[in-house]
Parts: structure tokens; C-alpha cells; sequence
């Protein structure tokens, strides 16, 4: 796994980890990718893994469990709640993976100009401690990945 150079991660406080990405595609498009489970199986996860359980709740007070796979079978589970939605401009939601400890306060924003959009998710952690756990763990190539993965979703379906 490995970032390309199209997603930008910056950690502006002790608890936060903030991702930038821009898609050549209408917002309405990628907020609808990260909503409906038939859209999320094409592209959640780095390559060579697979949405083996997509389940999403699409309303306030609603969730979703994911659970990823591997190429050599390994699953990686997460669940989360959504605190808001307003789309196609913002979702906030709770989210905490099986195998990590605490829960993090995701908020993402779509924000499109002149046919593209900026995806910018800000994550905020319980303490710096379960921040530098998820950076260790190779989050951001995994993510950079997955959006690339999303990109070319978004080019076929423009």
C-alpha cells in the first residue's frame, strides 16, 4: 500500500488527523459512493481487498458495519454511527474498528467547484495516544488507496 501523492493528511491538533482529496466528479456523485452499500463494495478498502460485510443505516441515529478483507483472508471490522447527514455537502458520523481501541468523531465535507470536488474528512480521536495508534498502522496509505480506488469508480460513472 502506498500513497500516491493524491491525498493530502495533515495532523493539525495532538487528536486529529485531517485527509484532502480532490475527485473529478460532481459532489452529488461522491457523497452518493460513500452512502449506498452497491457503490462502497466497488471501492471501500485498498486494492486487493473486499467489502465482506457493507451494511449502512443511512439516517441520523443510523449506522453501518463494514468489514474488510484481504487478499490473504485477514478481516479487519468497523462499525459507526451517524450523528449527521446533510447531503450532498456533509455527513458526520462515530466510528470505532474491532481491533482498535476507542472511538473517533469523523466529520466529512464535499465541497464542489467548477465540476470537481473536495473531499476533506477531519478525524478526531479520544487522546494523541489512539491517534499515533491508527497513523502506525498504516491508515493513510490504506486511505490513499481506497480513494484512488474511488477515483476510478467516479471517472467510469462521469
Amino acid at each position: 500500500m502506498r500513497n500516491t501523492g493524491t491525498l493530502s493528511v495533515s495532523t493539525p491538533t495532538d487528536l486529529e488527523i485531517v485527509m484532502t482529496r480532490v475527485f473529478d466528479a460532481p459532489r452529488a456523485l461522491v457523497y452518493e459512493s460513500f452512502s449506498k452499500p452497491e457503490l462502497l463494495r466497488q471501492w471501500f478498502g485498498p486494492r486487493g481487498w473486499s467489502l465482506a460485510v457493507c451494511e449502512v443505516d443511512l439516517r441520523v441515529g443510523g449506522g453501518f458495519r463494514f468489514v474488510l478483507r484481504g487478499p490473504d483472508g485477514k478481516e479487519m471490522g468497523m462499525r459507526g454511527t451517524y450523528l449527521e447527514l446533510a447531503p450532498p455537502e456533509r455527513s458526520v458520523h462515530l466510528e470505532s474498528f474491532d481491533d482498535y481501541p476507542g472511538e473517533s468523531h469523523v466529520t466529512s465535507l464535499f465541497v464542489e467547484k467548477s465540476g470537481q470536488t473536495t473531499l476533506t474528512v477531519t478525524v478526531l480521536y479520544p487522546s494523541k495516544q489512539v491517534r499515533d495508534a491508527v497513523i502506525q498502522s498504516g491508515m493513510e496509505h490504506g486511505a490513499a488507496e481506497s480513494y484512488d480506488r474511488l477515483a476510478e469508480l467516479l471517472m467510469a460513472r462521469v
